[in-house]
């Protein structure tokens, strides 16, 4: 069994939503991970199944919507790099509908968790939530505003202004499963 652990940072990450560099990961709590690949973005990890005996289909089911959605947040990430890598040509215009097709599928994405925490979590604490996601769409707006001005005028404006959108967007899928989903 393989598990893919990714991670977005950004300068207000915290640290426990950081991945540590390899020099920092030296023995894991279970002794039947280890480490197989590390880079400054992901670790893979190849983990032995706990009762090797086990039915299969129990043991790759997940146990919670937290690992469920961090499972479609990873297969995500890897669509996305795909994705970038395989635009129709290098063309300004082929770069945007790829950047447009991410929009849509991160849009749907937070979306479908920001529904299940509708369902999850208490009102109040939705509530609180709801702000915070108010505000978190300011700050993504002002963010690739800002971040595209560098290119005033010019054909990569808009194409910037998507990107930081996407990049904020993925960031805050995983912010939203690792602290407010069970």
């Amino acid at each position: 069994m393989f598990v893919l652990l990714g991670a977005c940072s950004n300068s207000t990450d915290e640290a426990s939503g950081e991945v540590k560099k390899q020099s920092q990961i030296k023995n894991q709590k279970d002794d039947s991970t280890t480490v197989t690949d590390i880079n400054s973005d992901t670790i893979v990890a190849e983990k032995e199944p706990e009762n090797k005996n086990a039915d299969e289909s129990t043991t790759n089911k997940p146990n919670s919507l937290k690992a469920e959605y961090m499972g479609k947040l990873n297969d995500t990430d890897k669509e996305i790099v795909e994705m970038r890598e395989n635009p129709i040509d290098d063309t300004t215009i082929a770069s945007k509908k790829v950047e447009g097709d991410i929009y849509d599928l991160l849009d749907e994405l937070i979306n479908e968790i920001y529904g299940v925490l509708i369902d999850q979590l208490p009102s109040d604490a939705m509530d609180q939530l709801r702000e915070e996601q108010r505000e978190w769409l300011t700050y993504r707006e002002k963010a690739a505003k800002e971040a595209s001005l560098k290119y005033k005028n010019g054909t990569m404006e808009q194409l910037e202004y998507v990107i930081v959108e996407n990049k904020l967007t993925e960031e805050r899928c995983f912010q939203l499963v690792e602290n407010y989903m069970n």
